[in-house]
């Protein structure tokens, strides 16, 4: 019955993304492009995009771990539920399929996660216009256009929509689902399952290309990235996990008293969070390397524990000068380095918090890396490889700038 049921979801996949590709070829030389720019009041990252007919542009929350991109759905005529019998319903939720009962509508159980409001939605198919972005010259500009696609998503009522940065009509889901925003637009590029993010206060992106050698996707990939495996959660397997062996501060390595820990990727999380034990031990020795460089405590900021004066701060190129914090990943010779622009947090002209929270006791994972962590981080999400890379990148490094001088 198991090997019926996984022949089954994986012939359905299948035949999900033919038939989604079959709609409408893409041109092998482009991408799909979502602008981000961080809400200043939720500390969310948003993007928008355009639905139905007519076009209505609406704000989304962007949900790296989310497994489908959900929207407080407005009137539409080329909007169509999906059937609770169709292939795209299995897709959508393969455990809990069900055929009972007269109503046809596919019913998918949807979540403000940054809220964890759950509440019943539609699965609704409809017309969505993406920024299109296509190969200028061989020096690599750009031009912007639009391009529509039918897209799968949750129509979901408006008490989801509490919590959401300003006019936010829902949220971006990018997890590891059939699906995700992610998997559906592959599935439109037939392509690698894979993306590009980079987060910034301004200027960040959500880049998906087809990987064609025709494309330039790899020459924004630089030399410098660093891959670590991607790790499967039976818990919350949408979810972007990687490994934890260690951490070091100033190159110091912490006795967490864990042999090897889990780390999530959120971008609805605004900053890193950590188990309680972890957290003490942490912010301990971090105060100990800050002393030792001369940096002076001061009262901490609401919301974080432990803060410093940044009056005799002169920085450099990456952030204030305080200490390193490395996560040691799957080796010794693989490591995520925080600098100060990415662990510490200027709250006034005089004082500057350590961007990390005690997450308490119940955390699914020993850390949850948040979006301040993530911001001027290049990370490319190889998911058909199940691989994560990461480098400490400017977002401009895309080029992509000046093209959305005029958006959000």
């Amino acid at each position: 019955m198991a090997s019926s049921l996984h022949f089954l979801l994986l012939f359905s996949s299948l035949l999900y993304n033919f038939s989604i590709y079959q709609a409408k070829p893409f041109n092998p030389t482009d991408g799909l492009i979502f602008h981000v720019k961080k809400d200043v009041s939720t500390l969310q990252y948003v993007t928008e995009i355009h639905i139905g007919t007519p076009l209505l542009l609406s704000k989304l929350a962007v949900d790296l771990g989310g497994p489908f991109p959900w929207f407080n759905c407005a009137p539409s005529s080329s909007s169509r539920l999906v059937n609770k019998r169709s292939i795209q319903c299995l897709a959508a939720k393969p455990k809990t399929h069900q055929y009972q009962g007269s109503n046809k509508k596919c019913h998918i159980f949807t979540e403000n996660r940054i809220t964890q409001i759950a509440i019943q939605g539609d699965l609704v198919e409809d017309i969505t216009a993406i920024n299109q972005v296509t190969d200028g010259s061989k020096t690599g500009s750009k031009s912007i256009t639009t391009v529509d696609y039918n897209f799968q998503f949750s129509c979901a009522p408006m008490l989801l929509l509490y919590g959401l940065a300003s006019g936010a009509k829902g949220m971006l889901g990018l997890g590891r689902t059939q699906m995700s925003m992610t998997s559906q637009i592959s599935a439109q590029l037939s392509s690698k399952l894979q993306f590009i993010i980079c987060l910034s206060s301004s200027n960040g992106v959500v880049l998906h290309e087809n990987g064609h050698r025709s494309s330039n996707f790899r020459t924004k990939i630089p030399d410098s990235m660093i891959y670590t495996p991607l790790v499967n959660q039976v818990e919350t397997p949408h979810e972007y996990v990687i490994n934890l062996k260690s951490i070091k501060i100033s190159g110091k390595k912490l006795s967490l008293g864990i042999e090897e820990g889990k780390i999530k990727l959120s971008t609805i999380v605004p900053y890193t969070t950590m188990e309680s034990s972890i957290y003490a031990t942490f912010t301990k020795a971090y105060e100990q390397a800050a002393t030792s460089m001369n940096i002076t405590r001061v009262s901490p900021v609401a919301p974080f524990g432990q803060c410093f004066s940044s009056r005799e701060n002169d920085g450099t190129l990456v952030g204030p000068k305080v200490p390193a914090i490395d996560l040691v990943l799957q080796s010794e010779m693989v490591k995520w380095r925080i600098h100060g622009r990415n662990s510490m947090v200027q709250v006034s002209d005089e004082v500057m918090c350590l961007g990390f929270l005690d997450g308490g006791l119940n955390l699914k994972t020993s850390m949850v890396i948040g979006g301040y962590q993530l911001e001027d981080t290049l990370l490319h999400f190889d998911v058909g490889a199940s691989r994560l890379g990461f480098t400490q990148q400017s977002c401009s490094v895309l080029r992509l700038d000046s093209a959305f001088k005029d958006t959000l």
